[in-house]
């Protein structure tokens, strides 16, 4: 764990480095006054199940998100281990914090991600663990 916190900073200053250069301050402001809100999330998957958790979102959970009105930031695995064979951390946007909780029960309650899910797990559970952390941009952040 203590390897994950120095790269949860550098995610955060590249996810609000990238995120400046995909949102302009008045798309942000025409999507809801700037009022996005950004989660941290941190899969902690059982062993040698990353590489399943990361198809699962390379071919399904991605397009879901989107479906269900979240944007996706980027998404990122550790460099050292032992972190790098059973961590995913990833950032996404609401436009709020109550959207946000819409969206995620719209997300869950998906015939479509209920069947992913399933299929998925097949040989077992994939996620042990998830850390979330809801932020907003600062004054002074290029993204508000």
């Amino acid at each position: 764990m203590r390897h994950v916190r120095p790269l949860l900073v550098l995610v955060l200053i590249f996810a609000a480095g990238y995120v400046a250069g995909q949102f302009s301050r008045a798309d942000l402001a025409a999507q809801g006054g700037g009022q996005k809100v950004f989660e941290l999330r941190t899969y902690y998957t059982h062993p040698g199940k990353l590489p399943d958790l990361q198809a699962r979102f390379r071919n399904h959970t991605t397009k879901l998100f989107e479906k269900h009105g979240m944007t996706n930031v980027g998404y990122w695995v550790p460099q050292d281990e032992p972190a790098h064979s059973n961590t995913l951390i990833y950032v996404i946007s609401h436009e709020s914090r109550e959207q946000a909780k819409k969206n995620w029960a719209a997300f869950g309650a998906d015939p479509v991600w209920q069947k992913v899910r399933t299929e998925s797990e097949a040989n077992g559970k994939i996620v042990e663990k998830v850390d979330s952390v809801f932020m907003d941009a600062t004054d002074y952040s290029a993204i508000k």
